[in-house]
């Protein structure tokens, strides 16, 4: 099976789009996906949830289909958006010194892709 983790760094919304959308199309594909949220993308994850953004059914509908992993603690907490992850009821991603370890993701054989 083909396997990708798409870290998401950009914390631009249109950035962040093209993340979700290709999450699905791969998963659609047969794909086995891991979004990460990191960085100043982590400051998206309060506007998302809110149903009026325009990203929000792209956002609910990965997020139902499991594609989300989680979002880096460190970054959440660093962008104000802890307790909106939290809320999120998205994993908290910590195991480097409080951020995601793309090690990790590799050693469980996914190829990285950043935006």
């Amino acid at each position: 099976m083909k396997k990708a983790a798409l870290f998401a760094f950009n914390g631009e919304l249109m950035c962040f789009m093209h993340v979700l959308l290709n999450a699905l199309d791969m998963s659609e594909k047969g794909y086995e996906v891991k979004i990460v949220i990191e960085g100043s993308a982590t400051r998206l994850v309060p506007e998302l949830a809110k149903e009026d953004n325009p990203m929000h059914r792209l956002y609910e509908k990965a997020k139902g289909l499991d594609l989300i992993d989680g979002a880096c603690k460190a970054c959440s907490n660093k962008m104000g958006a802890l307790e909106a992850v939290k809320g999120e009821g998205l994993r908290l991603l910590d195991e480097m010194t409080g951020h995601p370890s793309m090690a990790r993701y590799r050693e469980e054989g996914f190829e990285i892709i950043t935006f």
